[in-house]
Formats: structure tokens, C-alpha cells, sequence
């Protein structure tokens, strides 16, 4: 099916939204991304299949950062790096025996968790908590958050733990989106490796297909950079959550059995 002109055509559909999406609300590609394409082939494949996508859209992104600031930010944040990187090896070892079903269900249950958490019509009282708190910036804090989000990183490409993380450290928000780029740029660059070592690409015409979507994705970005003035803020959010609530349901259903 992978190869197919009908899935190259969707392919480059999603990889283009998705990267659009990012670039005109500052997130979302990988969630948006991998869960539109668990909804056409097996979860695992979508998972492995996005690695270089979002590797190349970090690359785009990782400018925001000067030299100095990369040294700087790379010893403020090594504890959460090294975590991080540990935890997404043991996500990848667990992506590789996960059954189809439960993976779909559990990346529709994050994909809804995800915009729960981030949507601001209906208050939730211990979201509310949540988004106020400011993790302790520790190295006992950065190595139990790296680790946790890291595991769920490597086996659902959701990141959303290690964003909220740096979003509760007071950086500027070009800092922000820089360090955040960083991390993932890390964190995918070692993934497109383990996932190869680990033979978790099903075969050669998915890691060629992956890095080739690479290009749309970013192409994406771009257009999402030129249209997110155009767009308010609360449109943009509206239609992201929007996008992601259907992905999400469509995946809980299909892994449910219902659809």
C-alpha cells in the first residue's frame, strides 16, 4: 500500500497540513501527522514512518538558537536530555512488541488527552493546576520528566510532557522554540538510527518514503510561517484541535473495533 500513487498523493496531503498546522500554531506536526497516517496503516509503521519528517522540521526550526545559546542550554538541560534519550530506546523496544489495537487505542486516548489539556472552552480544575505549576528545575526533576516523556516519545512520537516542561522554565519564546527543536532534533537524530538498528522499518520502501515525505513536511512549515499572520490565534487553535479531536476519535474507534 505504501507504494502505491494513491498513498504517495495522501502522503504528501498530510505531510503538508501537518507541517502547515506547525508552522502557523508553533506545534502539533508530530501529533497531527502520525496520527492521521495510524488511521491508514498499522500505528507502529506510522510511528517509525515520521522519525526523519520530524527530524527535518526541527532542523528548520533549531536556527532560533545561536551557538552559544545551543552550549548554553545543552548543560542547563542535559539531565533531561540524557533521560530523555534513555527513555525513548525503551520506547522504541516497546513499540516493537506492542499489538495493533491496544497502540491504536492508546494513540487516540493521547491524541484526545492532548487537546484536553490544551483547550480553553471548558475548565478543567486539575488541568487549570497543572498548567500553573512550575516543575522544579532539578536535576532529579529534569531526569524523571526526560525519562517518562522520553518512553512515551519513542513509542507515539507525542512529546507534550518534555514542551510543558520547558514551557514552566521562563525562557523567551524564541528561546523556547529553539530548545525545543533542539531536544527533538537529539532525540530523532538517535531514533532514525535505533529504529534501523532495531529493524523496525517493515522495509527499505519505508525509510526511503520516510525521508522523502521529509520534504513536504517542511515545505509545510513554511507555509504555515506566511499564513499565521493571516489567521487568528483562536482560529488557529480552533482548527488544530479540531483536526486532532477527529484523529483522535477515529483511532479509538478503529482500535476498539466499532470503525
Amino acid at each position: 500500500m505504501i507504494d502505491s500513487l494513491a498513498f504517495v498523493g495522501l502522503l504528501v496531503v498530510v505531510m503538508t497540513i501537518a507541517g502547515a498546522v506547525n508552522g502557523v500554531a508553533g506545534f502539533g506536526f508530530a501529533v497531527v501527522a502520525t496520527m492521521a497516517l495510524a488511521t491508514v496503516v498499522d500505528p507502529a509503521t506510522a510511528v517509525v514512518f515520521m522519525i526523519s519528517p520530524i527530524l527535518g522540521v526541527n532542523i528548520s526550526l533549531v536556527g532560533e538558537l545561536s551557538g552559544e545559546q545551543v552550549r548554553t542550554c545543552g548543560r542547563r538541560f542535559a539531565p533531561l536530555l540524557i533521560a530523555a534519550f534513555v527513555g525513548m530506546l525503551a520506547g522504541l523496544v516497546v513499540l516493537d512488541v506492542l499489538p495493533d489495537a491496544p497502540l491504536r487505542v492508546g494513540l487516540g486516548l493521547i491524541s484526545l488527552a492532548f487537546v484536553a489539556s490544551v483547550q480553553e472552552t471548558v475548565r478543567l480544575p486539575t488541568l487549570e493546576r497543572t498548567r500553573e505549576a512550575c516543575f522544579v528545575e532539578s536535576s532529579a526533576g529534569m531526569v524523571a520528566v526526560g525519562a517518562v516523556s522520553g518512553i512515551v516519545f519513542g513509542a507515539t512520537n507525542v512529546g507534550v510532557q518534555l514542551v510543558a516542561y520547558l514551557k514552566s522554565c521562563n525562557l523567551s519564546h524564541g528561546l523556547f522554540i529553539g530548545v525545543t527543536a533542539m531536544v527533538f532534533l537529539g532525540l530523532n537524530g538517535v531514533r532514525v538510527i535505533a529504529a534501523g538498528l532495531l529493524g523496525l522499518y517493515p522495509d527499505s520502501i519505508v525509510f526511503i518514503a520516510s525521508i522523502g515525505a521529509t520534504v513536504p513536511a517542511v515545505a509545510g512549515v513554511g507555509i504555515g510561517k506566511r499564513l499565521r499572520d493571516r489567521i487568528s490565534q483562536r482560529l488557529r487553535r480552533t482548527l488544530v484541535l479540531f483536526l486532532l479531536t477527529v484523529i483522535g476519535v477515529r483511532l479509538l474507534l478503529g482500535g476498539l473495533g466499532i470503525a
